[in-house]
C-alpha cells in the first residue's frame, strides 16, 4: 500500500473516531438529561395528583374524573390508583400509537425511568398510592432530532476536514512526486536536480540525490572535456584550432554522400599569399597570431551560420564549409568584410584571395576542390583581395522561379512522399532502425533531399515537410512493424506549435510511436538547448526515441544533455572513418562509448565506409553503426 493511501486511511480513521466518539458522547449526555427530566416530571405530577385526590371526597366517580382530566392533558403512558390493600381502583393506559422514531433507535437508547409514586391521604389515614408513568415518544423524538442535527454538523465538519486534509496531502504529494520522479530519473541514469521541498524528511532525501546528481554531472563534464580535448588534438590544427586536412576532407566527403538536409551547402577557400615571406620577415609568433586571427574570423562566420566547419588544408590554405541552406549574399558579405579587415591590419604584406562555390549531394570531392582551386588562382592573379565565385553551368534548376518551386513542392507533398531506408545495425548485426531520408516526386521523377531541401528552407516549408514525413513514417511503422528514424530540421525542433502537432499525431499512433526514432541536428544542442529540452520532454511520454546526429563538438555538452532523456547519439563521420587504421581515434571512441553507456545513451557510428571498421567500432563499445559499408553488408 502506498504512503499516500496509508495517510488517507489514518486521516479517515482519526476523523471517524473523533466525530463518532463526539456523537456518542453527545447522544449519551442528551439521553441522561432526558431521563432525569422525565423522572422529575413523573415525581412532580404524581405528587400533585395525590395532593388533589387527598383534598377531594373519596368516591370513585370523582377520583376517576380527576385521573381522566390529568391523563388527557399530560401525555402519560399510565396512571393508576391503588388502595392501601393493593386493589387497583382506577387505571388509565395509553393506546398504541405509531412510533415517531425508528424502532432500532428507540431500542438502542431505551429510557430506564422509574414511575412517579405518591401517597393519597384520607384524613389521617392512607387511602392509597398514585402511580404515574409519562409517555416517552416525544423524548425519543427530541433525542432523535438532536442526534440527526449533530450527525449533520459532524458530517459537514468531516467533509470540511477531509477537504483541508486533501489540500495538505496534495501539498505533500507534490514534493513527494518530485522526489519519486528524480529517483526514477537516477535509476534510468538521468541525473536530474530537483528543487528542495519544505518537508524536512523529503528535503534530506532530495538534497542527497541532488548532491549525487551534481557529482555525476561534474564527473561527466570532466570526462567529456577530456575526451573533447583529445578529439581536438587529433582532429584540429594545434596552431589555429581549425580542423586538420584529413578531418576536414573526411567531413566534406561525408557531406557530399549524405542524403539529408546537410547534403548541400556552400564552401569557401581562402589562401594566405606569401606566407613564407611574412614568416621570414616577422617570425613564427607573428605569423601564428595572423593565422589564428584568420581561423577565428572564419570560425565566427561558421558559428553564426550554425552547421559549419573550418579546416586548414595546408600551411596557407583555409576552407570554410557551410552546410545546409546558405544565404550567399550574407556569406559573401561576411567573408569579404573579415578578409578585408584582416588584410588592412597587416598591409601591405598580407593578401587573402578567396573562392566561393556551392555543392550538392553527389558532387565529387576532387572536382569540387579542383574548381575551387582554379577560381582561387583567378582571384590570386588579380589584386589578391577579391572573392571569385565558381560558376557551374552543368547544374540545371528544375524550376525557374520561387512561385514555380512553391507550387511544385506543395503539390508533391500533397501527392505523397517517399521515405528511403538505410539500416542501422547493432553488434549482433540486427537492425536497430532504418534511417528514412525523404524524397519528393518533382518533374515526374523521385528526387533526393538535396534537390529540394534548399528551396524548402528558402520558402519556409520545413514544418509542412516534417509533419508529412512524420505521418508517413508512422503509417509505415504500423504497416510493417519496423523501427524508422526520421530527421527533424532545426527550425521544426524549435517550433513549439509543431511540437504540439507532433504530439497530436503520436497520440493517434500510440503503438507505432514506440518504434519511432527522431534525430535532430547537432546545432540545436549547441545553440537552442532549452528548445531541445522542451522537445524531449514533450515526446518522452509517447515512448519514441530522440537522438542527435553528427555529434562532434557537442559531445562536450553531454553533461548538460544527460537529464533530457536522450536515447542515442550518432558520432560524426570524422571520428569513425578509417578507425581501424587510427589507434588515437580508437581511444577517443572508446571513451565516448563508455561515457554514453554510463548515461544509458546509445552511441552509434555514422558514415562507416570500410567493413573492417564495423568490427573495430563494436569492439570499442559502440552500440550501432550506419553508412555505406553497413548498407552493403546488409544487402540493401
Amino acid at each position: 500500500m502506498s504512503l499516500i493511501k496509508q495517510l488517507w486511511l489514518a486521516i479517515i480513521t482519526v476523523l471517524l473516531l473523533a466525530f463518532g466518539g463526539s456523537l456518542l458522547v453527545a447522544m449519551t449526555s442528551s439521553r441522561a438529561y432526558l431521563e432525569q427530566e422525565i423522572r422529575i416530571k413523573n415525581a412532580d405530577n404524581a405528587y400533585a395528583l395525590a395532593l388533589a385526590m387527598t383534598q377531594l371526597p373519596k368516591d370513585e366517580v370523582t377520583l376517576e374524573l380527576l385521573v381522566s382530566a390529568q391523563f388527557d392533558t399530560g401525555h402519560y403512558q399510565e396512571i393508576k390508583l391503588t388502595e392501601f390493600s393493593g386493589d387497583v381502583v382506577i387505571r388509565r393506559n395509553a393506546s398504541e400509537t405509531a412510533p415517531l422514531v425508528p424502532r432500532w433507535f428507540s431500542s438502542l437508547v431505551a429510557f430506564d425511568v422509574p414511575p412517579g409514586e405518591a401517597v393519597v391521604q384520607d384524613g389521617w389515614r392512607q387511602y392509597g398510592t398514585v402511580t404515574l408513568r409519562s409517555q416517552h415518544d416525544y423524548a425519543y423524538l427530541s433525542l432523535w432530532q438532536g442526534t440527526l442535527r449533530l450527525a449533520g454538523w459532524f458530517t459537514a465538519a468531516g467533509l470540511i476536514s477531509l477537504f483541508i486534509a486533501y489540500a495538505i496531502v496534495r501539498r505533500i504529494r507534490v514534493p513527494l512526486r518530485i522526489v519519486v520522479r528524480q529517483a526514477n530519473d537516477i535509476s534510468q541514469r538521468r541525473f536530474t536536480i530537483s528543487p528542495l521541498p519544505r518537508t524536512r524528511e523529503l528535503r534530506e532525501v532530495s538534497d542527497a540525490m541532488n548532491q549525487l546528481s551534481a557529482s555525476v554531472r561534474q564527473m561527466l563534464e570532466r570526462e567529456s572535456e577530456q575526451i573533447d580535448r583529445l578529439r581536438r588534438q587529433l582532429l584540429h590544427d594545434s596552431v589555429t584550432g581549425a580542423m586538420t586536412r584529413d578531418a576536414f576532407l573526411d567531413r566534406l566527403s561525408f557531406q557530399l554522400a549524405q542524403e539529408d538536409g546537410t547534403s548541400y551547402g556552400s564552401m569557401a577557400l581562402v589562401r594566405v599569399t606569401d606566407l613564407a615571406s611574412i614568416n621570414e620577415r616577422h617570425g613564427y609568433p607573428y605569423t601564428n597570431l595572423l593565422l589564428q586571427d584568420l581561423s577565428q574570423r572564419l570560425q565566427a562566420i561558421a558559428d553564426a551560420h550554425g552547421s559549419a566547419y573550418v579546416g586548414r588544408l595546408n600551411g596557407s590554405d583555409f576552407s570554410l564549409l557551410l552546410c545546409g541552406d546558405v544565404d550567399q549574399d550574407w556569406a559573401l558579405e561576411r567573408l569579404d568584410d573579415n578578409l578585408r579587415t584582416l588584410t588592412a591590419q597587416h598591409a601591405p604584406l598580407l593578401h587573402l584571395p578567396a573562392a566561393f562555390t556551392h555543392y550538392e549531394f553527389g558532387d565529387q570531392r576532387a572536382d569540387l576542390l579542383s574548381n575551387l582551386d582554379g577560381a582561387l588562382s583567378l582571384a590570386e592573379s588579380g589584386d589578391g583581395h577579391g572573392i571569385e565565385i565558381c560558376s557551374d553551368t552543368s547544374r540545371e534548376s528544375l524550376y525557374q522561379s520561387r512561385v514555380e518551386w512553391r507550387g511544385a513542392l506543395l503539390n508533391a507533398m500533397d501527392s505523397g512522399i517517399m521515405l528511403g531506408q538505410y539500416p542501422v545495425i547493432n553488434n549482433n548485426r540486427e537492425v536497430l532502425h532504418f534511417e528514412a531520408p525523404v524524397r519528393l516526386n518533382l518533374n515526374h521523377q523521385w528526387r533526393q533531399a538535396s534537390a529540394f531541401l534548399p528551396w524548402i528552407s528558402r520558402l519556409r516549408l520545413q514544418d509542412t515537410l516534417d509533419l508529412k514525413v512524420l505521418d508517413e513514417a508512422l503509417k509505415i511503422i504500423r504497416r510493417h512493424q519496423q523501427p524508422l528514424g526520421i530527421n527533424l530540421s532545426h527550425e521544426s525542433a524549435t517550433n513549439p506549435n509543431l511540437v504540439l502537432a507532433m504530439q497530436q499525431r503520436l497520440s493517434n499512433y500510440v503503438d507505432a510511436a514506440t518504434r519511432l526514432w527522431i534525430e535532430v541536428p547537432e546545432s540545436i544542442a549547441r545553440t537552442d538547448i532549452q528548445a531541445f529540452r522542451y522537445l524531449c520532454r514533450a515526446l518522452r511520454p509517447f515512448g519514441c526515441r530522440v537522438g542527435i546526429e553528427h555529434v562532434g563538438a557537442a559531445f562536450r555538452q553531454l553533461g548538460d544533455l544527460q537529464d533530457l532523456g536522450l536515447s542515442y547519439i550518432k558520432l560524426d563521420a570524422t571520428l569513425t572513418r578509417n578507425v581501424s587504421q587510427k589507434p588515437e581515434q580508437q581511444t577517443i571512441l572508446r571513451g565516448m562509448a563508455t561515457l554514453c553507456h554510463s548515461l544509458a545513451i546509445l552511441a552509434i557510428a555514422e558514415g562507416v565506409e570500410d567493413e573492417q571498421d564495423i568490427d573495430i567500432l563494436f569492439e570499442l563499445g559502440l552500440d550501432g553503426a550506419t553508412g555505406p559499408a553497413v548498407t552493403a553488408e546488409s544487402g540493401m
